[in-house]
């Protein structure tokens, strides 16, 4: 028997219309390929809008979570996998992806990008240009780029005395 490809979907909890609008449409895309869809599986985001995207076309959905119960899962979810792991699902999430589509998120897409990438894993980025994913870290104050040693030392200094 042939197994059936998991595609996972990641990305953030929180994202604009048109975002949730591309995540649903993919959801029943895959759906229609006869796909299982794989997610963070919370009712929230992108997670909530490519499952029910996939639920509603027929689909096979799976969210893997990060609590230890069921408590916040997307109605869309027909397996929870409850992992207690927080965001180390994260590598559960990509390990059994045998594609990942990465869709605008923040640090925890970011990961399981990286994550997929160091496995080997093909990624596709969904309307989520890179060269611009970190830059709300930087407006926040939590990254910086320096371009010589001396800089850095000079940065993680006033860092500490904050």
């Amino acid at each position: 028997m042939k197994r059936v490809p998991i595609i996972g979907v990641m990305g953030g909890g929180s994202v604009c219309a048109e975002d949730a609008d591309n995540a649903y449409r993919l959801g029943r895309l895959i759906a229609k390929e006869g796909w299982i869809l794989l997610n963070g599986g919370r009712k929230a985001g992108i997670m909530d809008a490519s499952a029910k995207g996939a639920k509603d076309h027929g689909g096979l959905t799976i969210g893997i979570l990060p609590d230890d119960t069921c408590h916040g899962a997307s109605d869309y979810i027909d397996i929870p996998i409850i992992t207690g792991m927080g965001n180390a699902r994260n590598c559960i999430n990509t390990l059994t992806s045998d594609v990942v589509v990465a869709c605008p998120g923040g640090a925890g897409t970011l990961s399981e990008i990286a994550l997929a990438l160091k496995n080997n894993k093909p990624v596709i980025l969904l309307n989520f240009p890179l060269n611009t994913a970190f830059e709300r870290y930087r407006q926040q104050g939590l990254l910086f780029f320096s371009p010589t040693p001396e800089d850095c030392i000079e940065k993680i200094k006033a860092i500490l005395s904050q």
